[in-house]
């Protein structure tokens, strides 16, 4: 697969913070209401690449007209936690990021609100791999939108985003890119242009668009 500019999505590809999403999220709703049924990693798991109202929907419905509120005070109390303590990053991430970045500039959109990309870069150390990012929170644009504005701005003409949902699926076509599934993170997709089980087949998947060199 020819690329000029691989994309990635973040929560189920890059990292899994199922975990500390939880706790941090436990901690807000124990101080807004100390008898709160708080979600566990498995129902964050669930949840991961919705937005902000998708989410108050599905976890947060008890709380009726506030509910979009109280998941957005949990949302906006979990950067600095996560930025303190970090998720799961997949294994061979680095490995994988700095054999592509080294022939083609890399990037991250995810659904997340502003400064989320910016924890996961601070607590992984990776920020200098990726040449840029955006998000729902930053431009108040949806997933496929982001990516659009991403190979606009850095005039991508084979455009591959890496992700691991359906949602992911769904973004990259209307954004006219190539997708690629990833099978190891949380969701399924229907019909991917390629699959990896792990990043370590990612760097030998894709060529760059300078012949037939494999990135």
């Amino acid at each position: 697969m020819t690329t000029d500019g691989v994309i990635f999505d973040l929560d189920g590809t890059l990292w899994d913070s199922c975990r500390v999403v939880a706790e941090s999220w436990g901690e807000t709703l124990r101080r807004l209401d100390p008898a709160a049924v708080c979600p566990g990693p498995d129902e964050v798991r669930g949840i991961m690449g919705m937005t902000a109202p998708e989410i108050a929907r599905t976890l947060f419905s008890q709380y009726g007209a506030e509910a979009e509120a109280v998941c957005l005070e949990c949302i906006h109390g979990e950067n600095e936690y996560i930025a303190a303590r970090g998720g799961e990053l997949y294994p061979e991430l680095e490995e994988t990021l700095a054999a592509l970045s080294a022939c083609v500039p890399l990037f991250i959109v995810s659904n997340c609100l502003d400064g989320y990309i910016q924890c996961f870069l601070h607590s992984s150390g990776l920020g200098r791999y990726f040449r840029d990012y955006e998000c729902e929170g930053s431009t108040g644009l949806e997933k496929a939108e982001n990516i659009t504005l991403l190979c606009r701005r850095y005039a991508l003409r084979r455009p591959v985003y890496v992700g691991d949902t359906r949602s992911d699926e769904s973004s990259a076509r209307k954004a006219g890119c190539a997708f690629i599934h990833a099978a190891y993170g949380f969701g399924s997709c229907e019909a991917p242009d390629a699959v990896i089980r792990g990043l370590g087949e990612l760097p030998g998947l894709l060529k760059t668009g300078e012949g037939e060199k494999h990135v």
